[in-house]
């Protein structure tokens, strides 16, 4: 993961673009695998760990009656999310993620290991669902890292 970042920081600077991230079920890994590159600073707006429904609601302005409707684990919830972060952070790239690390708090619908990673850039905006095999907590959120940093890339390229 570790080569991944360094190559979005690059890529960042090289563009000079500015990316801005809200996580809930990975707490700050996401932001923290960013942070760890040299460099950097030039790039990483900031980042908020959304982890609570009203952190969501407070900070992102993510509406009570989605998360009531839909849940915080939902597309519609990881869209205004990212929506709404990269008008807070008017960075050129966000990112948000919301899901189920587990152990516990799965259901059939939603299982643990299920997550939403949105990315939004200019105006495109795209919301991916994973399921992530539930080997632990950490493994589900190192996933979800690796995947974000992989969609980042993507979008940079």
């Amino acid at each position: 993961m570790k080569k991944l970042s360094q190559k979005i920081v690059r890529l960042l600077r090289k563009k000079r673009l500015k990316i801005s991230l809200a996580e809930s079920c990975t707490g700050g890994l996401l932001s923290s695998s960013i942070t760890s590159v040299s460099g950097s600073s030039k790039v990483f707006t900031f980042g908020l760990v959304t982890y609570s429904n009203q952190s969501k609601h407070s900070n992102l302005k993510v509406p009570k009656q989605i998360i009531k409707k839909h849940g915080a684990v939902s597309i519609q919830c990881c869209l205004s999310m990212v929506n709404n972060l990269k008008k807070i952070s008017k960075s050129n790239i966000a990112v948000s993620i919301t899901g189920i690390a587990g152990p516990s708090g799965g259901t059939k619908q939603k299982p643990v290991g299920l997550v939403y990673i949105g990315l939004k850039k200019a105006n495109n905006v795209k919301v991916n669902r994973y399921l992530f095999k539930n080997k632990g907590r950490s493994y589900i959120q190192r996933a979800t890292v690796k995947k974000s940093l992989e969609l980042i890339l993507n979008v940079l390229k």
